[in-house]
């Protein structure tokens, strides 16, 4: 469970405070999200709120000349979107959960504006080092995400084979 979930619902003073942590310690920030094509090692220390300061202590430790942070700001669009996509799943499957996701996706409109994710990283031999932290909503957003995405695999996928002689 992410140390912030339980207590905070908008991390931009956290993204403040990183922003002057890591000035402080003299490392540069770069813009920039940690993609998936690199060997990645997540930070894992979920009990500790502040752990995100010893990562950059150990980024700075280990030489880094840089940290990459980026950050997830709910936007308008994207909960229109997610509620558009869950009510025509809603409207494809008839099913009976789709409510409750519509509900969930509708309430999401109280974070529009909101940051929900932070990551810092920064690499070190091959490796790209990883904190993240995210929000309660910022993860139920991506697990509605993930389910109307999956549906959607499901939708294509069977017309696919239907199509088939």
């Amino acid at each position: 469970m992410n140390p912030f979930s339980m207590h905070v619902d908008n991390l931009a003073s956290v993204k403040d405070d990183m922003v002057a942590f890591i000035a402080g310690h003299g490392i540069r920030r770069v813009p920039a999200h940690a993609g998936d094509d690199l060997p990645v090692i997540y930070w894992e220390d979920e009990n500790n709120p502040d752990s995100w300061k010893d990562f950059v202590e150990t980024a700075k430790a280990a030489g880094a000349a840089f940290i990459t942070m980026s950050d997830m700001v709910l936007e308008k669009e994207d909960v229109e979107l997610l509620i558009e996509e869950v009510q025509e799943e809603d409207y494809e499957i008839q099913a009976t959960t789709g409510a409750s996701e519509l509900d969930e996706a509708q309430s999401l409109v109280t974070h529009i504006g909101k940051v929900g994710h932070l990551q810092l990283g920064f690499p070190h031999q091959g490796f790209m080092f990883v904190f993240e932290t995210s929000t309660e909503w910022y993860e139920r957003y991506q697990q509605l995400l993930e389910s109307v995405g999956d549906l959607s695999n499901i939708v294509f996928e069977d017309e696919d084979e239907d199509d088939q002689p």
